[in-house]
């Protein structure tokens, strides 16, 4: 049975922890399914643009994932622009993708439903 992601809390990371292998992105990938596995600056990023119907939404959106990152002790990179917002997840320690960046996914998800 496949965790759910969303249940999950992040753990605190390290440049010596270990970046998530291929065969975990296989295994957490289809709970997110509509972000992107991007390659920027030579580490592997999860990105997704979510819409908006005005700045004001967008903007509350923001603050709610960036509330969730404070809780969480993980970070994303937030674009704001009117009635989209792009987050961008990847783990600064080590440069790549790292679990937590599943986990924080699936919440943004789940903060945008």
């Amino acid at each position: 049975m496949t965790e759910d992601l969303t249940k999950k809390k992040c753990e605190a990371c390290t440049k010596e922890s270990p970046p998530i292998t291929e065969a975990e992105i296989q295994q957490l990938k289809p709970q997110i399914p509509d972000w992107d596995i991007k390659k920027q600056d030579e580490s592997l990023r999860l990105e997704r643009q979510f819409e908006f119907p005005d700045f004001a939404k967008a903007l509350a959106f923001t603050n709610k994932v960036g509330e969730q990152a404070e809780a969480q002790g993980h970070h994303p990179a937030l674009l704001t622009e009117w009635g989209k917002v792009t987050v961008t997840w990847w783990t600064h320690a080590i440069n790549g993708l790292h679990k937590n960046d599943f986990v924080m996914a699936a919440k943004t998800d789940q903060i945008a439903s």
